[in-house]
């Protein structure tokens, strides 16, 4: 398995890189296919005719070339058309496969618990909630995960994966997918797509004509066999391509899935499930060949030549290196008693109350004591080495989950609903920045009111009875639910909600930490959203960047010793030094800070895999330079590695360890 997030990148990119070489290689493969066919059809393939074949060759030269020309045409325009359609982003996936996105308000339990998995798992990547999409007419297991982008992201369950698995397999499945989508699997997939679009093009058409009837198609079915023939090679290349790529991508999304829930069962569990399931992973989706090789299992049964997926014994073997499948039978029998126990359990457990208008209670009610989390204090402080945030970025692990199932467990129950709620998801990031009463939020509600209506506002209003009893690891978790439900709303609902929440920010003239935090994530969520595209590489070096390197580290060192200017400057020089020599600045942090931070971490992200490696570690030494970080530190580190597309999981590894020492703040 590669050892952390830029290295796995970095296989992503060279598996991108072979894309196109092999790309090539199909295109060329059927255009001298093409070539020989027209040959034929020139009378070259006459056997009186081969000597003079080079002199008839050079004398049609100028058909052949424009053959050749139009197939590559043809090739390029349905990669071109296909990927133009994917830029929709994931949910244009799924919805191609059948797929319906769970509904806020879903009573459904096996929607409820696949949609808590989901953000458990999200929250404890460091990542925006992904839209969730089921396949309700697949009685398959199978799931995916699609998009160009973290922020636009979906993933995708069939009903017999809901319904079959139990909760930890589904958790098994559902990081597998997360480590496609942190492991830059998610855009080559997307990649491959669009691509073999191309170079299938043909047989499709060739399909079409074949089926052409009346008296004078005998020519033009002649023509679709032929274009059927020469699109069969292309059929061959492109399945060759998905196997090729996508096999060991698969190993390597197994050992990243077990790395984050520390625990073998619950996918090998889910691995051997389909093994036994009468459908096992198969999709019945029309789509399914052209998704194979971005499905958690195989969707369409390919031979082993072709097969986009280890074979499953392998894949549980490595799990379970003794597993054998003569011990399949037995271990299904055992499965199936716990798997009653289980859901007679889950269908005693109540359903929670989601009716919003009762959890707001009546106004003037009071406002409920800070949310106490077990092993969580108010305030979190610990050690940080720059080695171990680098180690996390990407690549969250057990322990993240289970700081991430606290957080998501505790969220108060009436906000958790709310951020679940398209209409209401501004509302509820709102209320995250209304300051305390007085005449700064009746300006706030005011700016709400003004650009939405008088019942946003007091909605915002009303629900910072709920913000203020968070947890302060809390506040950026409920914030990516909110969002996720944010983007089912309209453009321009996406842009207005911008608009309020920068007002809401600066309505006070004093930005304070996490205000800019949750600011500019949603501005980068929204602007991803509304201009959906794939991802490029950064090429900058760190010269070309210094000012904005500078400002970072500034602030970075100044939020660890806000009165203690000399300190601030240890700690500057701190992180400066994991730069290396190349880089000289000086520690200077300006008043306006706030409103050169956002082009400055835009241009930051424009930096090479390399150089944002070397940035993190110096922007951990900076910030953990006295020994501590805090989760104001926290967020501003989180904020700045999703600037530059590099997500963290929202708790550091010793602040959890830290943490949970810590007795609880009454």
């Amino acid at each position: 398995m590669a050892t952390n997030f830029f290295e796995r990148q970095r296989l992503a990119r060279r598996d991108s890189q072979r894309l196109v070489i092999l790309f090539g290689i199909a295109v060329i493969a059927i255009v001298v296919a093409v070539t020989a066919v027209l040959m034929v059809f020139l009378g070259l393939g006459d056997s009186g005719r081969v000597a003079q074949g080079k002199g008839i060759l050079f004398s049609n030269w100028k058909v052949i070339a424009w053959t050749g020309g139009l197939t590559v045409a043809a090739i390029a325009g349905a990669s071109l058309f296909r990927t133009i359609q994917l830029r929709e982003g994931g949910a244009a996936v799924a919805r191609s496969l059948g797929g319906t996105e769970i509904p806020p308000s879903s009573r459904d339990r096996h929607h409820q618990r696949l949609r808590n998995v989901v953000e458990e798992i999200a929250i404890a990547s460091g990542v925006p909630v992904p839209q969730i999409f089921v396949l309700e007419h697949e009685p398959g297991i199978n799931a995916f995960a699609a998009g160009l982008r973290t922020t636009d992201a979906a993933i995708g369950v069939t009903r017999g994966a809901i319904e079959q698995l139990s909760r930890d397999e589904l958790q098994g499945v559902i990081a597998h997918e997360f480590s496609h989508v942190l492991n830059g699997d998610m855009r080559l997939n997307l990649r491959l797509i669009g691509w073999l679009a191309g170079i299938t093009f043909l047989a499709v058409i060739g399909r079409i004509l074949m089926r052409a009837r009346g008296r004078n198609s005998g020519g033009i079915v002649m023509f679709g066999v032929a274009l059927l023939v020469i699109g069969s090679i292309g059929l061959f290349c492109a399945r060759m391509i998905k196997a090729g790529i996508s096999r060991k991508r698969e190993y390597l999304a197994d050992a990243s899935a077990v790395q984050f829930t520390r625990q073998n069962a619950g996918l090998a569990g889910a691995l051997k499930k389909i093994a036994a399931h009468a459908h096992g992973s198969t999709l019945e989706a029309t789509d399914a060949e052209e998704v194979s090789h971005m499905m958690f299992g195989d969707g369409v049964g390919y031979s082993k030549l072709f097969a986009t997926h280890p074979p499953l014994e392998e894949r549980i073997r490595a799990l379970e290196p003794g597993f054998k499948l003569t011990d399949l039978t037995a271990w299904i029998r055992q499965q199936k008693s716990a798997d009653v126990r289980t859901a007679a359990e889950e269908r005693r457990a109540p359903l929670p109350d989601l009716e919003f208008t009762r959890v707001l209670g009546p106004a003037g009610a009071a406002i409920p004591a800070p949310v106490i989390i077990a092993g969580l204090p108010a305030a979190a402080s610990a050690a940080l080495a720059p080695g171990d945030v680098l180690e996390q970025v990407g690549s969250p692990g057990a322990d993240d989950y289970r700081t991430a199932g606290l957080l998501h467990d505790s969220l108060p129950a009436g906000l958790d609903e709310a951020a679940h709620q398209p209409d209401l998801a501004m509302p509820v990031l709102a209320a995250l920045l209304l300051a305390e009463p007085g005449a700064i939020r009746q300006a706030q509600l005011a700016a709400v009111a003004e650009k939405f209506d008088a019942r946003a506002a007091q909605h915002a209003d009303a629900l910072t009875r709920l913000t203020a009893a968070l947890h302060p690891m809390q506040r950026l978790p409920i914030a990516e639910i909110a969002f996720s439900s944010l983007r089912r709303m309209p453009a321009g609902h996406l842009r207005d909600t911008a608009d309020v929440v920068q007002a809401l920010v600066v309505a006070d003239r004093n930005v304070s930490l996490f205000e800019f935090c949750l600011g500019f994530l949603l501005r980068q969520h929204i602007d991803e959203v509304l201009s959906p595209r794939d991802a490029k590489e950064g090429r900058k070096s760190l010269p070309a960047v210094q000012p904005a390197i500078g400002l970072v580290l500034s602030l970075l060192a100044d939020v660890g010793h806000p009165d203690d200017r000399r300190a601030a400057e240890r700690a500057f020089a701190a992180g400066l030094a994991e730069l290396g020599q190349s880089i000289t600045l000086k520690f200077d942090l300006p008043l306006d800070w706030s409103l050169r931070l956002g082009p400055a971490l835009v241009e930051l992200d424009q930096l090479g895999p390399v150089a944002k490696s070397m940035l993190i570690a110096a922007m951990t030494q900076a910030m953990a330079n006295d020994g501590r970080i805090d989760v104001a530190e926290a967020e501003l580190l989180r904020t700045t590695c999703a600037a530059l597309h590099c997500p963290l999981p929202p708790l550091l590894h010793e602040a959890r360890t830290r943490l949970a020492g810590t007795p609880t703040v009454d």
